[in-house]
């Protein structure tokens, strides 16, 4: 257990969430400059964090929580280890930057107060997404996820593009993660653990069982879908409709990287199965393959960046279900790299769209000169992006092609895809940095200049922490690296690789990506064109075929809904009644659970036995009544012939009770038939009548039966005995009806009376509209 309290923890996991209270207040307050004071929550989160880091480097873990329904396992309750505190500094350490960031980038806005709330907000749900212990803490934060970027991503909701982008993220995300509740229930079940710092000590016992396959299943669609892996890929780049903070801060650091997060840290109790290390690096290898191709087509900056990070996402996945000594260390350092670069990427490609008003890069040139500070980060940013020495991409490289190297099949297969994928991914990358910047200016630009330092400070930080982490690989193996493979592993891992290459394949492979990227980049032109044309060939993707998917559904809903809901009241009860006669009937013959049939009363009494002949008289009358009226006040004879019965067997109560009803139900219903027609046009051929008895006989015959059923079960006394010991002892109530009403179900009664208050409220409404509706 860490020296820091718990509840230090617990403050530091809700301060992102007091700052999207505060951000519309200080904003107003403030103007732009409320973003440095909002900077200051996820700053102070952001420190916290760090002071783990010499206890999770010696191998420890830190615990902590609150028991939530004990009686159900439940609890809110964070685990920390090298894993969840890696994520927890990129979220609240870049988070950190983003805020201030998009203080200049929102200056002006009219909503700008809102728009960080929404990033605060997320940035919560994030942090509590990877500290998360119990299942039911994950799932929760994992679905605020994306609840939150559906805000962000449809930010700007006056353009059809966001709203459509905003609800095909909710929508992809929002159905993987009801996978993933079903999973956890599987794990729940197969292991009998809702905390995963126990899980990760049951890997045997899960991957033993019939239903791993079940759950590995669900937990990837969940995975998949949260990080954007073929063939849900298409969400991503349309996300990119958001502002630029959001894509530098969801779609390259953080949202988009849960699904990774929950593959790494269910590796060391779903990992090490032949279905793992097929799925896996297949669906990881597709998508690195199809990002890059599908980036290469582009000319928005974001876009390109997007495509990328689409691929990289599709190169975690793969590296984490490969399966050699060496994978799970290349993916640590290549989170840890992509986190960087793409994050500086994302806010320069912001940058330039904020001061020149475009992010095409075959329309920007010359930009080196009028932004040589956003210039030097993209430049340094993407050094690290092509892997290059020195850089803290190039260490990730390195140990990719050592990982993945072997000389079997397979490894070469798929050392082939992370060359072609990571040469697309070079070229890209300095198509984004170099294209926009080199060159003659163009006269579009003539009057741009440099970003203000929140525009800048982000972007260069994160550039040059890319090359500070390769420089000093001790200590960030030692506090980051290192700690983070050993949690996904379950074992003590030391990362050592330096700025000093792997000597043989490995450094050659590297080589031939440089090449390949240089070659691509200085045909990207051409590169571009032939892409397109085999786009093209390929028909409509997955992007077409959600519109087509969403359109189907929508289509199939009206055709159900015309069918179950034709407007008719008449199917809709008939409907009701013909559901509750199988509810009765069924369990009874089915189960063998038919009564015995009772023997009639010898000592009836002849005022019971009046009664009864009452009400079959009534019922009788209902039927042969020529008017409606007459049917109405007939029906009202056999209510109060049943009230009198239960007078006659000790019920007051209940008689008072049915008397009220039937008394009102005349009343109310005479009084509506007064709108009507009153007129004998009610009676219907055989045919409609004959369906409608068997019907009703049906449901009557079954409440007939369930109650001689029930009344062949010996009385269970104990609830009686209840009442009648404490009504008088706790609520003071001599009368033991009325406790139990006001009392023991005082919440039911409650609703009972809202519900009423309700609908008299909602009835008084329509009598003023038709009132006002009258009025000259």
């Amino acid at each position: 257990m860490a020296a820091m309290g718990p509840a230090l923890t617990f403050c530091a996991l809700f301060l992102p969430f007091v700052g999207a209270l505060a951000a519309p207040f200080a904003i107003t307050r403030f103007g732009d400059r409320g973003a440095w004071l909002l900077a200051l929550f996820p700053a102070l989160a952001f420190m916290h964090f760090c002071g783990f880091l010499p206890e999770i480097a010696a191998g420890e873990v830190a615990t902590g929580g609150y028991a939530w329904a004990p009686s159900f396992n439940l609890s809110f309750s964070w685990f920390l280890d090298g894993l969840s505190l890696t994520f927890s500094l990129l979220i609240t350490g870049i988070g950190t930057l983003i805020v201030i960031y998009s203080g200049a980038y929102m200056n002006g806005h009219p909503q700008q107060g809102r728009f960080l709330s929404f990033i605060l907000l997320f940035m919560g749900a994030m942090l509590g997404l990877v500290v998360s212990d119990s299942f039911l803490m994950l799932f929760i934060y994992w679905e605020l996820t994306s609840v939150s970027s559906f805000l962000l991503i449809g930010f700007d909701h006056e353009r059809e593009a966001a709203r459509r982008a905003a609800l095909q993220a909710l929508i992809v995300t929002g159905g993987g993660g009801l996978c993933l509740l079903a999973g956890l229930v599987f794990l729940w079940n197969i292991t009998g653990v809702t905390q995963l710092s126990l899980l990760v000590h049951l890997g045997d016992a899960l991957r033993q069982s019939p239903f791993y396959l079940a759950a590995l299943l669900l937990v990837l669609a969940g995975a998949f879908t949260k990080s954007a892996q073929f063939p849900f890929h298409f969400w991503l780049p349309n996300a990119m409709e958001a502002p630029a903070p959001v894509s530098a801060y969801l779609h390259s650091a953080t949202m988009v990287k849960a699904g990774v997060y929950l593959l790494m840290r269910l590796n060391p109790v779903m990992g090490d199965t032949p279905a793992w290390e097929i799925l896996l690096p297949f669906f990881g290898g597709l998508t690195l393959l199809t990002g890059t191709m599908l980036g290469l087509r582009q000319t928005d900056m974001k876009l390109i960046l997007a495509y990328t990070t689409v691929a990289s996402l599709g190169l975690l996945v793969m590296l984490t279900g490969f399966g050699s000594p060496h994978a799970i260390q290349a993916a640590v350092l290549y989170l840890l790299a992509h986190s960087l670069f793409k994050g500086a990427l994302f806010m320069v490609a912001g940058a330039v769209d904020h001061e020149t008003g475009m992010r095409d890069v075959t329309r920007l040139a010359g930009l080196r000169t009028a932004m040589p500070v956003t210039f030097l980060a993209a430049l340094l940013a993407a050094l690290s992006m092509g892997g290059l020495p020195l850089f803290f991409g190039f260490l990730a490289k390195e140990e990719i092609y050592l990982a993945l190297w072997s000389g079997n099949p397979r490894a070469v297969f798929f050392t082939l895809l992370a060359v072609i994928g990571n040469a697309l991914m070079f070229a890209l990358a300095f198509a984004v940095a170099l294209k926009p910047f080199i060159g003659r200016r163009a006269a579009a630009t003539a009057g741009v200049h440099e970003g203000p330092l929140m525009l800048l400070l982000g972007p260069v930080l994160l550039a040059v922490l890319g090359l500070v982490a390769a420089l000093a690989p001790g200590l960030s193996h030692r506090y980051i690296s290192s700690p983070m493979a050993s949690a996904i592993t379950d074992e003590k891992t030391v990362i050592d690789i330096t700025t000093m290459p792997h000597w043989g394949m490995p450094l050659l492979l590297s080589v031939l990506t440089v090449l390949l990227g240089l070659l691509v980049y200085w045909r990207i032109d051409a590169a571009r064109a032939g892409m397109l044309r085999v786009l093209e060939s390929l028909g409509p993707g997955p992007d077409r075929g959600f519109d087509i998917l969403v359109a189907g559904l929508i289509r199939f809903s009206v055709l159900v809904t015309r069918l179950l809901q034709p407007g008719r009241l008449e199917i809709y009860v008939t409907a009701t009644f013909i559901m509750l006669a199988v509810a009765l009937l069924v369990p009874l013959f089915v189960f063998g659970e038919m009564p015995a049939l009772p023997a009639w009363p010898r000592d009836m009494l002849i005022q019971e036995a009046a009664f009864l002949a009452i009400a079959l008289i009534g019922i009788i009358a209902v039927l042969r009544a020529k008017d409606r009226l007459t049917a109405i006040v007939s029906l009202g004879i056999q209510g109060f012939a049943v009230a009198v019965i239960f007078l006659l067997f000790g019920a007051p109560d209940l008689s008072f009770t049915q008397f009220m009803v039937e008394t009102l139900s005349v009343v109310i219903l005479t009084l509506v038939m007064t709108r009507l027609r009153l007129d004998p046009s009610d009676h219907r051929p055989l045919g409609q009548m004959l369906p409608d008895a068997v019907i009703a006989i049906a449901c009557g015959l079954g409440f007939t039966l369930l109650l001689l059923r029930s009344l062949e079960v010996p009385f269970d006394m104990r609830l009686t005995e209840f009442f009648n010991a404490y009504s008088k002892v706790i609520a003071h109530g001599a009368n033991v009806v009325n406790v139990i009403i006001v009392d023991f179900r005082g919440t039911d009664t409650l609703g009972e009376i809202s519900v009423v208050m309700i609908t008299g409220l909602a009835v008084l409404a329509l009598i003023r509209v038709r009132a006002g509706r009258r009025a000259p």
